[in-house]
Formats: C-alpha cells, structure tokens, sequence
C-alpha cells in the first residue's frame, strides 16, 4: 500500500486538461458507483481510497492482481485520508474512491457494424455535461458504439466521466473524421440525422440498424454530415402556441433513442 505524495496529486490535477491526458494516456473516474463499474473494463493505473474502502473491496482489488489489469508503470493502492482525498479530487464531495485508468485505443473503429445494429454518431456535441449523458443513454437503450466527431467532446474529460455514472464502461467510443466514416458506409445501411426539415420521427418507418446522427447543441449537424442524411427525422413540437426554440442535444438523443427501441 503506497501513500499519496505532493507529485501524485499533481499529476492527477493535470488529467483535467486534454493534452496531459493524451500524453499520460489516462483518466480520473470517482465515486464507488463510477470506479466500481469500471473496475475489469480498463486497465488501472492507480487507486486512490480510503483505508475503509480498501477493506471493503478487498476481493474486488485481489482480481486486478490475479487476472493483471494494473497498467505496466501503475502506482498501485495509494491509500488516503479523507482530507487528502477532498485536495485530490474534482469533486465538490468526493465519496471514498478515485482511480486512473488508462485510455484504450479508439483509432481503429473495432466493432462498428451499422449494417447489423443501431450506432450512434455525434457531429460536434461539445458541452461535457451533453456528451456524458448521451453515453449513458446509449447504455440504457442497449447502443454498443458511438462514433464521435473529431470536434465533439472528449469522452475522458472528467466532468464527462462523470455524468456516464459507469456507462463509459459499457459503451464503445471512437473519435474519427465523421465525413470519411459515412463515406464508408454501404448504400444500404440507413443513416438518420435530426432535421428540422425532417419527417415526423412518430410517422416515420424505422429499422433496427444504421446510424443516428446527432449534431452540435447550437448549429446542429454540418452541411457536409447533413448531405450524407438519408433519413431526415423531425421530433414534433406538440405546443400550438409559442415553445421554445429547440430541444436539448441529450434529451433530444433520448427521445429518437426510446422511439427506435420501442419499434424494435
């Protein structure tokens, strides 16, 4: 069991921004809820608790060392108090836990297969708090990949870690040139994009694969994604007055989500 030190707590700081995570190759998860579901999905590069958590969890921890999912340069155990963890963490309220994980490698698509399951593509969904919960709504509804825009969110920023409440343990994420992917993509597979020149998504037929584009809170998706859409989809505003001008990115993924789930 190794003790914190004055270097470790820096550089768990610096994993807040993106060019120090891209260059440790890690990234910060908290809370027993988070830490605890992505234990056996990444490997860990440090576990930061308390000496209470560290006995709870015993059994848990003597698996990483069995089937050898520590990192090959982990720090391993730290214990900590809890005041050292609250100078530690991100949070307002850490709970605990913290962990490094290491950050697998998204370049090479591994997986995606639009032709046989419903994918997810976002076209520069940038606020944290959006992307997070788009992760964890594809975990709900049963979406194995999300291919991101090189322009969207980093999925290992911690505020979006976070909001995934574990799901980033369940959802395969990839970070590629969007254009060049759907260029890719055979004629056949359906790709589907929110428009609001599009048809009514309640009133429109919809299949059990493909790709749904989801694009950036302010602008939606780009003219060059938006040529590539052919199923424009519209989510019906029911307000015959005046309502508000548009839905939020994350909820609007729940809504196209939930309706192509309940045809299936």
């Amino acid at each position: 069991m190794n003790m914190i030190s004055k270097n470790m707590i820096k550089t768990v700081h610096s994993l807040e921004l993106k060019k120090n995570r891209k260059r440790e190759g890690l990234f910060v998860a908290e809370g027993p809820k988070v830490v605890g579901d992505m234990l056996g999905s990444f490997l860990v590069h440090a576990l930061i608790a308390t000496e209470e958590w560290f006995s709870r969890h015993a059994r848990e921890i003597s698996l990483l060392d069995k089937e050898e999912l520590w990192t090959k340069e982990a720090w391993g155990k730290v214990s900590v108090t809890e005041e050292e963890l609250r100078r530690t963490s991100f949070l307002q309220h850490p709970q605990e836990v913290m962990a490094l994980f290491q950050i697998p490698d998204d370049t090479e698509l591994n997986g995606v297969d639009p032709s046989r399951e419903l994918c997810l593509a976002l076209d520069g969904v940038q606020d944290p708090g959006n992307l997070g919960t788009i992760i964890r709504i594809a975990d709900w509804f049963g979406i194995d990949h999300i291919i991101c825009s090189k322009e969207t969110a980093d999925a290992w920023n911690p505020k979006v870690v976070q909001a995934t409440m574990g799901s980033l343990a369940h959802v395969h994420l990839h970070y590629t040139d969007l254009n060049t992917f759907l260029t890719t993509v055979a004629d056949d597979v359906p790709i589907y994009g929110t428009l609001l020149d599009g048809n009514d998504i309640y009133s429109t037929e919809l299949s059990d694969s493909g790709i749904i584009v989801m694009g950036n809170e302010g602008n939606g998706i780009t003219e060059s994604v938006r040529k590539m859409v052919s199923h424009r989809l519209l989510i019906p505003d029911f307000h015959e007055g005046k309502s508000a001008e548009s839905l939020n990115v994350a909820i609007a993924t729940a809504i196209v989500c939930s309706e192509f789930r309940r045809r299936g």
